[in-house]
């Protein structure tokens, strides 16, 4: 079987627009200030936009999605 690694600039040459878009999304989550009850609270959320989790500092957000394996990337 002749594969080539998803790390070689081939594999993402190849990849279809479907595939691009969904590249990565597994290990991203987005933190984004938001309002609960009027008070300034944090929420994660995965890639596709469901709520993970919703918590009073963000730093508490950012550090449940590192101990689940998620890149957090903060949405202003």
């Amino acid at each position: 079987m002749n594969t080539v690694p998803l790390h070689s600039s081939a594999a993402l040459r190849d990849l279809s627009a479907q595939d691009f878009l969904a590249f990565g999304l597994a290990q991203m989550a987005y933190v984004r200030p938001i309002k609960v009850e009027g008070q300034a609270a944090w929420a994660l959320h995965a890639a596709d936009g469901t709520v993970l989790t919703i918590q009073n500092q963000a730093l508490l957000v950012e550090a449940l999605a590192r101990q689940n394996d998620l890149e957090p990337v903060s949405l202003h």
